[in-house]
């Protein structure tokens, strides 16, 4: 049975994403637990965790697009961008047959700014490092904070439904994207002013938030006891190219040795029985070179 392994999980409200580490912690009875991109408290949805010698899958763990359904409400802005915060801008909410009418010119417009490349601040309460501090604990103390821009790719805008003063939309992005911000300058962008009422994400690459785990099912001990089962890391790591080993291949990988490559590519994840052994790249010789290398004995009891 797999004890090294991905588990995605449906993280609540109220809950920081290192909060769901330590229930993963207790279920796995292991520290070697890991996330693959964190979620704001208020945020709920998707958390991908990487278990045991998994952890070391991370980097190569298919992270876009993200996916978020996100409630942006209308007049008024907060410190946070979120619901979390406090109001510290007021503006008059867009006509309710602007909000209800995707195609139509203001809101079609305002969302074709805010997709491609761009350039966000983000919200001063965020992670980002000011000086080697986090904004959010200067955000905290009152002080002013300004973040300088930083590049994130928006990829789509999806209108789900509107009313006199909210508006829920799917949004398809990269890395580093703060709904938060979207929402704030989607506001600014119709003449108005707005927040991330709420926000859920429901897909990372090609995990969805359906395949999730509640927290409810995630008693101590349920995944050593097999009640919550982990999930192989090979899906989740995209295109890359698959290259099941001979003998010969598994024995010369746990000598150390560059491994014969098969099958094209310029990067492969090494199998031996159906599962991950080595992260490899294609090296002089038409050889794979290991990068990341995880034996049998650490996936399986």
């Amino acid at each position: 049975m797999m004890t090294s392994g991905l588990l995605y999980v449906d993280k609540p409200a109220g809950l920081t994403s290192h909060d769901v580490v330590g229930v993963v912690r207790r279920a796995a009875r292991t520290r070697r637990v890991g996330h693959a991109g964190t979620l704001d408290p208020f945020a709920t949805g998707l958390l991908v965790l990487a278990i045991n010698s998994a952890t070391r899958l991370l980097p190569y763990v298919v992270g876009e697009p993200k996916v978020y359904e996100a409630v942006i409400r209308f007049g008024f802005e907060t410190n946070t961008d979120d619901s979390a915060g406090v109001p510290v801008r007021d503006a008059p909410p867009p006509d309710a047959s602007v909000l209800a009418h995707p195609n139509l010119a203001p809101l079609r417009l305002a969302m074709e700014t805010l997709t491609g490349s761009l350039a966000q601040i983000p919200p001063a309460f965020s992670a980002k490092h000011v000086n080697g501090e986090r904004a959010y604990k200067m955000a905290r103390r009152g002080e002013t904070v300004e973040l300088p821009p930083v590049n994130i790719n928006v990829f789509s805008w999806e209108w789900i439904a509107s009313t006199a003063d909210t508006l829920t939309v799917r949004i398809a992005c990269g890395g580093g994207t703060y709904i938060r911000a979207l929402a704030r300058d989607l506001g600014r962008a119709l003449g108005s002013a707005a927040h991330c009422d709420s926000l859920r994400r429901m897909a990372s690459g090609p995990a969805h938030v359906d395949d999730a785990v509640t927290l409810d099912q995630l008693s101590p001990d349920s995944i050593t006891q097999h009640r919550v089962l982990l999930r192989s890391a090979l899906p989740a790591l995209g295109s890359i190219t698959h290259e099941p080993l001979t003998e010969a291949g598994f024995t010369a990988l746990r000598f150390g040795r560059r491994v014969p490559a098969v099958a094209p590519g310029s990067r492969a994840a090494l199998l031996w029985e159906g599962q991950i052994v080595a992260i490899a790249e294609r090296a002089e010789g038409n050889c794979w070179q290991p990068r990341v290398v995880m034996f049998p004995g650490e996936q399986h009891e």
